[in-house]
């Protein structure tokens, strides 16, 4: 049986695009399943005058693809309150601390509070201030604040958000949310490692050849072209998801499976990847922009004839690039890294690739010094799953080697029912488990490594590389493998071609 959980939520930008697309229908979900029931009440702020009737009306609105009966919209919606606010006016934290405290004894919820800043962050630091200071924090439950990424545009601009949010909350408090970790399949990444000693035995350098991660996406920049032109694929999804992956893989085992105890060795592992000079920049980063193409019948217009993109602007799309770090378990073993908007296939997988056998023993059968490697690919989205590529005998005479995939994917059913990520994270918010958020340290490490890289890129004044719309991005990405006698695993776009579509 589920337990219920106690708590008031005050969303900050409650009437924004976030809160109705993720937290709304995130708490809903919560609520039909008993983690949230009778001891509950939300509080909807924003600069917008609603009255808290139009708010339960849009909150209804929200997950009505969840197909809610009358009665549970009905009985969900009545914990909904919303409060026009400015969130620079002192007077109104005044109004929102009496709200806060009402609700609290109407709802029985022992002081237990989690502030959700739904806003851009230049507002974290004014908010965070006026809940310490009009004393909206509880003195009897808990407190805990839920901030979303970018954190920063820098190491400088984090740490002046992070000291501007500490004055007022304590690092245990302080849940950055980064919805790549409430994934099931980025969850499965310890699973995988620590659960199976096939797999942990050959965790490190001995066995390890390299290690691929990808994050792809075939949709361009959409709406999203004024932020994404001055945020670029650097920052927006290799400073936090593609870096807490490579954490996760190649974090050492913690002595116990807490919170605590993998942040410790996740923030070792950011720690201790070797953060490159300028040279090094150049030799083990790429960087591209999508030009128009052409996928079968659908032509795709090039980034820089986005809407609300500067037309001469150098912002990348396209990132890889390779990570080296600085431990025993992974001397040597290079992590290759990509992510890009119009990508040939929307994608999130990571690929091991083991070392071959020390010696072929059918070479002459394979007529190869090497048989194929064994890899074993984790599937996070849009399929989740995994599988091991293994070397067996061909059917028939002789002795060829055939490399044939054991293969699992979460069925379309399992994948239904399972939590959506902002669901996950919001429970183990309200549970206090930080276990899938990130620290203060693990934001602070993943600036310095990639500061160095947009400082380096900011330099330059040459062209951008750049790839045509729906490929695998710049001829300089499959270059940066090459030169290490390596290449991608997974290359999508070779289907395509084959069929003339690309």
């Amino acid at each position: 049986m589920t337990q219920e959980n106690k708590a008031l939520f005050i969303i900050f930008g409650g009437t924004g695009d976030l809160a109705k697309r993720k937290l709304y229908p995130s708490l809903f979900r919560l609520f039909r399943k008993g983690a949230i029931g009778k001891h509950f009440a939300v509080i909807g702020t924003a600069r917008r005058e609603w009255t808290n009737d139009h708010f339960r009306e849009v909150v209804t609105e929200s997950i009505k693809e969840l197909n809610p009966t009358p009665k549970e919209i009905d009985s969900f919606t009545s914990h909904f309150y919303y409060q026009a606010h400015n969130v620079t006016n002192t007077e109104e934290y005044v109004t929102l601390e009496k709200l806060a405290s009402e609700l609290n004894e109407e709802y029985q919820l022992e002081g237990n509070r989690i502030f959700y800043l739904a806003m851009a962050p230049s507002f974290f630091g004014t908010i965070a201030q006026h809940i310490k200071s009009e004393h909206i924090l509880s003195d009897d439950g808990f407190n805990r604040l839920i901030i979303e990424k970018p954190f920063g545009t820098d190491y400088k601009t984090a740490k002046e958000l992070n000291d501007s949010i500490s004055a007022a909350f304590t690092e245990d408090q302080i849940f950055r949310i980064d919805h790549y970790l409430g994934k099931e399949m980025v969850q499965n990444i310890s699973a995988i490692r620590f659960g199976n000693n096939i797999f942990e035995s050959l965790w490190n350098h001995h066995y390890i050849d390299n290690v691929q991660i990808t994050l792809a996406e075939s949709l361009g920049v959409e709406e999203r072209g004024g932020y994404y032109d001055k945020s670029g694929a650097l920052k927006d999804m290799v400073q936090n998801h593609i870096l807490q992956v490579v954490a996760l893989l190649a974090m050492e085992p913690p002595t116990i499976f807490s919170d605590r105890a993998i942040r410790t060795e996740k923030i070792n592992a950011l720690e201790s990847i070797r953060i490159y000079n300028e040279e090094e920049v150049k030799e083990n980063f790429v960087r591209g922009q999508y030009s128009s193409g052409l996928l079968g019948n659908n032509n795709f217009v090039g980034y820089h004839d986005e809407k609300d993109v500067d037309p001469t602007s150098s912002t990348e799309t396209f990132v890889a690039g390779k990570f080296m770090i600085d431990t025993f378990r992974w001397s040597g073993v290079p992590f290759y890294i990509r992510t890009g908007k119009r990508l040939t296939e929307k994608g999130t997988r990571i690929n091991i690739v083991f070392k071959p056998t020390p010696i072929n023993v059918f070479r002459e059968s394979t007529q190869s010094e090497e048989l194929p490697e064994n890899i074993l690919t984790i599937y996070i989205q849009p399929t989740e799953g995994f599988s091991l590529t293994l070397n067996g005998k061909e059917v028939g005479p002789g002795f060829a080697v055939d490399p044939v995939k054991l293969n699992y994917r979460h069925s379309s059913e399992t994948l239904e029912n399972s939590p959506e990520a902002y669901e996950k994270l919001l429970l183990d918010c309200l549970k206090g488990d930080a276990t899938n958020f990130t620290h203060w340290d693990e934001v602070a490490a993943s600036w310095k490594i990639v500061d160095i890289i947009r400082q380096t890129w900011d330099k330059e004044t040459g062209a951008i590389p750049t790839y045509s719309a729906r490929t695998m991005g710049p001829k300089e990405s499959f270059d940066l493998l090459e030169k290490d006698g390596r290449s991608w695993v997974w290359e999508p776009e070779q289907w395509y071609r084959e069929k003339e579509l690309l």
